[in-house]
């Protein structure tokens, strides 16, 4: 089975959590998803120094929800926006689980496939380094570890994965985790 096929069919079967409350604004990501030599990887994106919140840190595209669009449209525009991949290259896989970020957004995802050659064009206000990361990356135990924070009164885990020079954590590596843990079936 294609790895576009079995994401849509894991998507289409899971339930999904959804965040209904606690956050004061509304954001949606597409997870990038593209095979290059014959396996599996994510588009992420290091944002600038420039850029109001998490200077610097490895993302997804995507960004704050307009009034009249939806989370999907949200997601293709700022892919459109931040790395200039437009919505006709892009095959929506499916939505996964919100997420509620630390900046109280309430963040949903979709899983997007890019078939064939795709070139990328950063916004260089928003986006210092477009990365091709293997799903394999984030399945190593040896680049990965967990640490716990104190966030609202209580410890939540954060989870870290290293990929060369970059440290990809937060909300995105959770989301990872997460969605590959599903993809192995909720392993």
């Amino acid at each position: 089975m294609s790895i576009e096929a079995e994401i849509r069919n894991r998507l289409s079967e899971l339930q999904l959590r959804r965040v209904a409350t606690g956050y004061t604004h509304e954001a949606a990501v597409l997870m990038p998803v593209f095979e290059k030599d014959g396996e599996p990887h994510f588009l992420l994106t290091r944002r600038t120094e420039d850029v109001q919140t998490h200077k610097g840190q490895i993302s997804f595209p995507g960004g704050m929800c307009r009034d009249d669009e939806s989370h999907e449209a949200t997601a293709l525009r700022e892919t459109l926006e931040e790395v200039g991949i437009g919505e006709e290259q892009i095959e929506i896989l499916g939505r996964f689980h919100d997420y509620l970020s630390s900046t109280e957004f309430r963040v949903v995802p979709f899983a997007g496939y890019i078939a064939g050659g795709f070139t990328t064009i950063p916004q260089i206000r928003e986006v210092a380094e477009v990365l091709h990361v293997p799903f394999r990356t984030f399945l190593d135990p040896r680049l990965a570890r967990v640490e716990q924070r104190l966030h609202l009164g209580r410890l939540v885990d954060v989870y870290f994965y290293s990929f060369g020079p970059h440290e990809i954590w937060g909300l995105t590596a959770r989301i990872i985790k997460d969605f590959l843990e599903e993809l192995r079936g909720g392993a």
